[in-house]
């Protein structure tokens, strides 16, 4: 599908905001005017488009009745949903990997009725306790998938189950890239893509989630390319990376897209060119998330038209005004031969 770099979907993570309000109420049970509330807060820093993350409210587990203020409230603030995010929902968690399985189904279920063509799932573990009272929960160490290929190959199975049903939906699978999964590499993404083998399923090329480790990474531009040819939505934020090899010393911060380690003007260039035309969802951590995540739709947006352009062969604003005056035709408005 192409998107004009205007109407380009740019959804809002609802990151942001918490799963449990301040009273105790969890978001979930909460009145239908505290998601209201939320979701205009969303509206009114500019975003059309919105991914309802399971962090914030889980839209698969809503009954009937409410799914439906749900969806009038979305409808009624003019917002679209191209995507629906779950986090920390392992399919092969120890203890709870049968059970997120099938609310990963759920999820599924519920997608077409919001308008959503993509449910982005992946293996990202529950956060230890270590992790939890951690400021910046990256610091701590994650847990590790394991190297065992009879979980391997379930993890693989379970989600092709995924796929299948996903397909008869209409709807595609995303797999997010998080450390230390069987989706931790560029190089193991792609390896466990094909282990699936399933044309409903996708990468989510969300580099950011490498990017913090505090210890060595491959080049952002090299995870990349790799991964470019296979990504169907994509979560985008950057850090800050400080590296002091000697004494292996690594640190990071989030970072807003514009200033982080990560180059986004070469690499919305780059998959512009890879042929990438699908959703986008900007997401932070820290400070005001939403703020920030709105000026990253900002930047993203305008790196989309550069894009764009340069694809078709048009010179970009910037190209323009490079051209010195000297070698342009008086009032044709283009170089002279």
């Amino acid at each position: 599908m192409d998107f004009d770099p205007q109407t380009w979907p740019i959804a809002a993570a609802m990151l942001p905001f918490p799963g449990v309000q301040p009273d105790g109420t969890s978001t979930q049970d909460a009145p239908a005017e505290t998601w209201a509330e939320c979701l205009q807060e969303v509206c009114d820093v500019g975003f059309t488009e919105v991914d309802p993350t399971d962090s914030w409210l889980r839209v698969a587990d809503l009954p009937p009745s409410r799914l439906a203020e749900f969806q009038a409230i979305v409808k009624g603030l003019d917002l679209t949903i191209p995507a629906i995010s779950t986090a920390r929902r392992s399919v092969i968690d120890r203890d709870f990997g049968s059970e997120n399985l099938a609310y990963s189904h759920r999820v599924i279920d519920v997608a077409p009725a919001l308008g959503a063509t993509i449910v982005n799932i992946g293996l990202l573990p529950r956060l230890t306790e270590k992790q939890q009272a951690a400021q910046w929960f990256w610091t701590e160490p994650s847990t590790v998938d394991p190297d065992d290929m009879v979980v391997r190959r379930m993890a693989a199975r379970r989600i092709r189950e995924l796929a299948v049903h996903a397909a008869e939906m209409g709807v595609s699978l995303s797999l997010e890239m998080y450390e230390d999964t069987y989706l931790g590499t560029a190089d193991s993404a792609v390896h466990f893509l094909h282990e699936i083998d399933h044309s409903s399923v996708g990468l989510n090329p969300d580099l950011g989630n490498l990017l913090r480790m505090q210890r060595p990474v491959e080049r952002w531009r090299s995870m990349l390319l790799k991964v470019l040819p296979y990504a169907n939505y994509w979560h985008v934020k950057n850090y800050f990376r400080m590296e002091d090899p000697a004494r292996g010393i690594v640190l990071t911060t989030p970072a807003p897209m514009e200033f982080g380690v990560m180059d986004y003007r070469t690499a919305i260039s780059d998959a512009i060119a890879a042929g990438y035309r699908s959703a986008f969802c900007v997401e932070h951590y820290g400070g005001d998330g939403l703020g920030v995540s709105a000026t990253n739709a900002r930047y993203l947006r305008g790196l989309l038209a550069r894009s764009v352009l340069r694809k078709a062969g048009q010179p970009d604003r910037d190209e323009k005004a490079a051209v010195p005056s000297q070698v342009v035709a008086s009032g044709a408005g283009e170089p002279l031969a």
